[in-house]
């Protein structure tokens, strides 16, 4: 199982995207955007066994609870944030977009 942060096929190739990294028992969360010191870069973390649940939830484009571990608030114009019990991370239309296409081709599912 590869540990690096990538995006999905449908992001373009600026620098604005959600990243995902599989590790063992979390998948971590972050933003591209993000331009300051690499070890306070806001992060959230789903547990490896929710994440199935997390990317349903995504799919259905409305705003949903994860029990206490993230919460999505999807806007009209389609943009959406994923806060965590630390962290918020906002996505414009366009990055969430890619995000949920990534996850509806089967992109961001956890390696076996």
């Amino acid at each position: 199982m590869t540990t690096e942060f990538y995006k999905s096929t449908y992001s373009g190739a600026n620098n604005s995207c959600v990243e995902i990294s599989h590790r063992a028992n979390v998948v971590l969360i972050r933003d591209s955007k993000y331009t300051g010191p690499t070890a306070s870069q806001p992060i959230v973390s789903i547990p490896a066994e929710r994440w199935t649940e997390f990317t349903a939830l995504a799919l259905t484009g409305t705003s949903a609870r994860l029990d206490n571990i993230a919460v999505l608030d999807v806007q009209n114009d389609g943009s959406a944030s994923v806060t965590g019990p630390a962290h918020a991370l906002s996505y414009r239309p366009d990055e969430w977009d890619a995000f949920m296409k990534g996850i509806a081709d089967g992109q961001f599912d956890r390696p076996l």
